[in-house]
């Protein structure tokens, strides 16, 4: 059974979701925006869902519009404000490149200006910085709660008692996909204007996403058409994938403190594991609060592109947590923002866990890197041989994990 340590990435399906998006998925086909009693019915499911929703992140129901993901949550808060309010957007420079790319999209398709934030080399967006780039004329302010490489966790607090005294006309957001699985969003993020959330990162479908206000932001839409989501978000809604979100988070909202534990415990053993027993491999942003899933760590002499081929073989599921382009490896823009070189940075390696990690997988984990990095190497591992690679199919894998 391969270990499946890309959570980050996605992850697996809970059984609450899977239960509850099944009618709409076995019959249940009503388009939300008509006047009939399927339509009804399905518009019903909608607004259930939109109050769970709503209560997880600390909003009120009509402050929660239903998107395609995080993706189109971060396009929509940050192309949705700079066209409506037109002003800098000062974003940092680890951000998702959902929300650096929809930025310089504003900046060369409407001429808007982008300020970016630096951060320390521990990963934390730099709070000077911040506020000597802001001023009256700013429009938006973007910074994530959660890093999605290395998982650090970002003052946010401290972002917003800046931004309302140097910027107090901007808007703040925050991507708080990663954080979702792992922190109260509702409490964390209360100093955020908007906040952007994806199911598939917390046990829900892919595919689906909510981009939630918790004060009247001015926003442009991205996509015209029908006035579903109060104008906000045109399009029929996916009801079974906005079902299975509302279930998903739920679900790990009353969980999450057990789990925060449980995958803590596993999170912290696989570092130290990896870090005593595969040479000149060392933790990002060492000693700072992160995610309880988030495994980061750069290893010396190896580019993650052959490693994580190697892991694949062995059974271990991972990423680099790098941007791919034209089929080559490229430097983490996080990495390299936190003072890496080009070479360290393309020798990340991002194991993240979640709800379904185990300690099998960990077990795995810490006999299949070391292996791997030695045979890129050239030389033998130390300690327990190298486990044999693994066949299995992509079905199997689902199943299991499921």
């Amino acid at each position: 059974m391969p270990a499946y340590l890309d959570h980050a990435a996605t992850s697996p399906l809970l059984t609450e979701a899977k239960e509850a998006m099944g009618p709409w998925l076995a019959g249940g086909f009503g388009n939300p925006s008509g006047s009939h009693s399927i339509a009804r019915a399905a518009r019903k499911a909608i607004e259930e869902a939109r109050d769970t929703v709503a209560d997880c992140l600390g909003v009120l129901p009509g402050n929660v519009v239903f998107t395609g993901g995080g993706t189109e949550s971060d396009n929509l808060a940050v192309l949705g404000r700079a066209r409506a309010v037109p002003g800098p957007l000062a974003v940092s420079a680890i951000e998702h490149h959902a929300v650096l790319h929809a930025a310089h999209a504003a900046e060369r398709l409407a001429g808007t200006p982008v300020r970016t934030i630096g951060c320390s080399t521990d990963g934390i967006v730099d709070l000077d910085a911040l506020g000597s780039a802001l001023d009256d004329s700013v429009s938006l302010v973007s910074v994530q709660l959660v890093n999605n490489e290395v998982g650090t966790l970002q003052p946010l607090a401290e972002v917003a008692r800046i931004v309302r005294r140097r910027a107090p006309g901007a808007a703040l957001h925050t991507d708080a996909v990663q954080a979702a699985p792992w922190y109260d969003v509702a409490q964390l993020g209360a100093g955020a204007d908007l906040v952007s959330v994806s199911a598939h990162k917390f046990g829900g479908p892919q595919g689906v996403g909510a981009l939630a206000f918790r004060r009247p932001v001015e926003l442009e839409p991205l996509l015209y058409g029908g006035p579903q989501e109060r104008e906000r978000r045109a399009g029929t809604h996916n009801v079974a994938g906005i079902v299975g979100m509302a279930a998903a988070l739920e679900v790990t909202a009353r969980q999450r403190d057990a789990a925060c534990r449980r995958v803590r415990a596993l999170r912290d053993r696989l570092l130290a594991g990896l870090l005593v027993r595969t040479a000149s491999t060392y933790e990002t942003a060492a000693g700072r609060e992160k995610a309880p899933g988030h495994c980061h760590v750069t290893i010396d002499g190896v580019e993650s592109e052959a490693l994580l081929v190697l892991l694949d073989g062995y059974g271990v599921c991972a990423s680099a947590g790098s941007a791919c382009a034209s089929g080559a490896m490229e430097p983490s823009h996080v990495l390299t923002a936190m003072g890496y070189s080009a070479e360290q940075a393309l020798g990340a390696l991002r194991l993240t866990l979640g709800h379904a990690s185990t300690e099998a997988d960990v077990d795995l984990a810490l006999r299949a890197v070391p292996a791997a990095v030695a045979q890129l190497r050239g030389f033998s591992p130390r300690g327990a041989g190298a486990p044999a690679p693994i066949s299995w199919t992509p079905g199997q894998t689902a199943g299991a994990l499921a």
